[in-house]
């Protein structure tokens, strides 16, 4: 048998397999996922299927995100998620009908501001605590923005009900109105917000949140400045949650209080993270796929098996958290990278291409 050339091994940076054009295919694949997203779903989905799931999958994935770029990047812990996209909610409203001259775009932009400010100031704590503790301070913003929402009615406009309703949505004379009109302004900014978070991850900054994610300590010998790192992922991540929560009130709901950011909110974008996997963006979605669709299946599963003991939905809402409880266990356990990992293995990708079995011989 004759021996291998050391260049036969190898593949040049130019080769259809090499990890540029794998690069290459990926984003090809998620290019052609968002043309098919931004053409053939306005076309061929109904008006249900838009605004009670699709819509909700996506601003619910760009939450978890939002998260996770905290959770899974930087390795710190917060359980008021929710609580941000309440401040970005109500940013983006009263921005909307005080300064009524700002475009969408700019309220959007302001709003996510107004939030990383606030995701800021609760991060503060992260400077001097971990764990447990952190996750107890962070659930302080939760309780604190829902009080103060509820009792000081300047928020919702003097509103005897204090919801905050959404505006008429404008946006370069496009009026954002209709269930695909919502679903395509949700879809673009999800997509804008996807591209910081890969940007941001695949820069300076986001390695350095994963050297400190991995230990902090070590990072900090190394030249890394820990407490402005931190501060920063609680902004950013502050951020994406403060637009996704303007997406949820205006694209979404429609109408909006401050208990429709509750604690069970917060839980839910901690769950997508969990389900979806740490570290991961597209992970996400699949996570808040899962949350979105199993209240449907459970609804579904009790009409075609006529379970009468599960029509009670205070039964489907215990089954429901149940399911919830069982997976994340189970993916602990088996999957800790969520199932975006098992995605992946189940899924071929290209990868380097063998070398034929003439050239062994």
């Amino acid at each position: 048998m004759s021996a291998i050339p050391p260049t036969w091994g190898t593949l040049p940076q130019g080769s259809a397999t090499s990890p540029r054009r794998v690069l290459t295919w990926s984003n090809a694949v998620a290019l052609a996922l968002l043309i098919t997203l931004l053409i053939g779903v306005p076309t061929l989905a109904s008006d249900y299927w838009i605004s009670s799931i699709l819509i909700p999958v996506l601003v619910m994935g760009v939450a978890g995100l939002g998260l996770n770029l905290l959770m899974g990047y930087t390795g710190l812990v917060s359980l008021g998620s929710a609580a941000f996209m309440s401040i970005g909610a109500f940013s983006a409203y009263n921005l909307l009908l005080r300064v009524p001259f700002l475009p969408l775009p700019l309220v959007l932009l302001v709003s996510g501001l107004i939030t990383a400010v606030a995701g800021v100031l609760f991060g503060l704590p992260a400077l001097r605590v971990k764990g447990f503790y952190l996750g107890a301070s962070t659930l302080g913003a939760q309780f604190f923005f829902e009080w103060l929402f509820t009792n000081f009615h300047w928020f919702s406009n003097d509103s005897q009900s204090l919801t905050i309703s959404a505006p008429r949505l404008e946006l370069l004379g496009w009026t954002i109105q209709s269930a695909s009109d919502r679903y395509l302004f949700v879809l673009l900014v999800s997509a804008l917000l996807i591209g910081l978070a890969y940007a941001v991850i695949r820069s300076r900054l986001g390695r350095e949140w994963m050297a400190i994610r991995d230990m902090d300590t070590a990072a900090s010998v190394i030249g890394i400045h820990v407490a402005p790192r931190v501060l920063q992922s609680y902004a950013v991540s502050s951020f994406i949650l403060g637009v996704a929560g303007s997406l949820w009130a205006f694209g979404y709901l429609g109408t909006a209080d401050a208990h429709a950011f509750n604690l069970d909110k917060s839980f839910q974008i901690l769950f997508i993270v969990l389900i979806g996997g740490s570290a991961t963006v597209w992970g996400n979605f699949l996570g808040a796929g899962f949350i979105v669709f199993t209240p449907i299946l459970l609804n579904r599963l009790v009409e075609f098996s006529q379970l009468g003991f599960l029509g009670d939905q205070g039964a489907l809402a215990n089954l429901e958290h149940l399911i919830f409880g069982a997976l994340i266990i189970w993916l602990l356990i088996k999957e800790p990278d969520g199932l975006s990992s098992l995605l992946r293995r189940l899924i071929p990708h290209p990868r380097s291409a063998p070398v034929p079995e003439a050239l062994v011989s």
